[in-house]
């Protein structure tokens, strides 16, 4: 049976926004009842200022249609998702306390860790060791298992992306932004916790140290 094409239409998700796109003809036969109909109206005006001259153009053909649920594409968009939207939100809450509890939980062990090795550090200076010797040696040892961390966590994170593709539209889970400003953070955090108790480690007199 031959069909004529009379337009090309574009991309559309007719239920949810997590369909996946198929190809889609739309036909228009006599002999089908319709039990109800969808008509979407673009306007450069205040949609619902054109519900009275929708209504009426629509029963200027058939004065028994009735008319029912009329709203904005906005609207609509909005109860779609609703339910993701506080998925997302709630996701987000708990993905700032994961972050918060990362960031003290690599401050408190490298800076233990740190403060730990007061009197090697005081024996390095004694022995001539300059405290930027001091402060590079404790960089280098404290970031390089908190750089470990941070790939493997980076790379567990774009694993799991995956699970989460439902609750984002328009940008992947695996975001690369929000992996890189995660890490550098954590990297921060860690940075932070090595050199602040070097220096002050550094800066005590290593006669003292070596007394006690």
């Amino acid at each position: 049976m031959k069909r004529r094409v009379v337009g090309i239409v574009g991309d559309v998700k007719q239920g949810d926004l997590k369909d996946v796109i198929n190809p889609t003809i739309y036909e228009y036969t006599r002999d089908q009842p319709w039990r109800d109909l969808t008509i979407v109206i673009r306007s450069s005006v205040p949609p619902l200022s054109l519900v009275p001259q929708v209504t009426r153009a629509v029963h200027a053909l058939d004065p028994d249609q009735p008319i029912q649920d009329m709203e904005t594409m906005t609207a609509v968009q909005d109860e779609t998702l609703t339910s993701q939207r506080f998925s997302a939100t709630l996701l987000g809450l708990f993905a700032v306390l994961a972050l918060a509890l990362a960031a003290v939980g690599i401050y408190s062990v490298l800076s233990y860790i740190v403060r730990g090795r007061s009197r090697e550090i005081g024996i390095r200076t004694a022995l001539g060791a300059q405290a930027a010797d001091v402060l590079r040696l404790i960089v280098r040892e404290g970031m390089t298992p908190a750089l470990a961390g941070i790939v493997v966590g980076t790379v567990g994170a774009v694993i799991a992306a995956g699970l989460f593709d439902t609750l984002v539209f328009g940008v992947s889970a695996a975001d690369p932004l929000t992996l890189i400003v995660v890490g550098a953070t954590l990297a921060l955090v860690a940075l932070l916790a090595c050199l602040l108790p070097a220096r002050r480690a550094a800066r005590v007199d290593p006669l003292t140290v070596l007394r006690s």
